[in-house]
Order: structure tokens, then C-alpha cells, then sequence
């Protein structure tokens, strides 16, 4: 896998995969932003690599997926390099015939066996995950 990534501007940059597909990224304050920071591209890729694996192992267990949503948190340090020290991911998923238990099974096989990017954060960060089922779209 290979990324680049290009200065724009003082606090803008550009990331383009092996695809050629074009990510903005900034580091402006809140209320100014354009684009994703790099530590919410770390929030955004932890909850969406679960949920591409909670999707593919539902789809497996021939249950109906009408959506799936996360909700994802993340406290980081005060001091330098401000790492997360906590995420929580809520997943929320619409189906009408998976219970709140067989979601919550395959939420932490998704995060704890096979979502890369979850293992691939630090061994002493604190990952939560909870799980929800609607059974219609709101």
C-alpha cells in the first residue's frame, strides 16, 4: 500500500492513494474546517473497517441489513503527541431480523479478530464498542 501526501497551504494538504483518489486534509480549528484531520481519518477508518467486516460477516449469516451507522468518540492526551486514549464506537444497525446479541457477537469479532486498523492502534489504547438494532430506518 502506498499513500502520498502534498502540501497545499499552511494548514491544508492532500492525500492520493495508488488509485489516484484525492483526500483533502487540514489542521485548521474547529469551525473553520474543511476537510478531516489526521486523527479523525483515525476515528472515521476505525469505525469503518469494523463496519465493512460487521456487514460482510452479517451478510454470511444471511441477515437483512437495511443500514448500518457508527457513532465514534475519541479522547485524546493533553500532552504531546496527543494519541487517543479512548475510542467508543456505536454501531447502529437497522435490520429487521438480527437481535441486539447476535449484532453485539459480531461487533467484537469485527473489532477484536478482524478489523485491521483497530489492531493496528497502540496495546494499551481503550477501544469500546457498543451496538444497536433498529428495525426500520428513521
Amino acid at each position: 500500500m502506498k499513500i502520498s501526501t502534498r502540501f497545499l497551504a499552511e494548514k491544508e494538504w492532500e492525500v492520493r492513494n495508488e488509485s489516484g483518489n484525492l483526500l483533502p486534509v487540514d489542521m485548521y480549528p474547529e469551525g473553520e474546517k474543511k476537510a478531516f484531520s489526521p486523527m479523525q481519518l483515525v476515528l472515521a477508518a476505525t469505525g469503518a473497517c469494523a463496519a465493512v467486516d460487521i456487514v460482510q460477516i452479517l451478510k454470511k449469516k444471511r441477515k437483512t441489513v437495511l443500514d448500518l451507522r457508527i457513532e465514534s468518540e475519541g479522547t485524546r492526551r493533553e500532552e504531546l503527541p496527543r494519541r487517543f486514549t479512548h475510542l467508543h464506537l456505536h454501531f447502529i444497525l437497522y435490520s429487521p431480523n438480527t437481535s441486539s446479541e447476535e449484532l453485539e457477537k459480531v461487533v467484537a469479532l469485527a473489532i477484536e479478530k478482524y478489523c485491521s486498523v483497530s489492531a493496528s492502534l497502540a496495546a494499551d489504547i481503550e477501544l469500546k464498542y457498543t451496538a444497536e438494532v433498529l428495525e426500520q430506518l428513521s
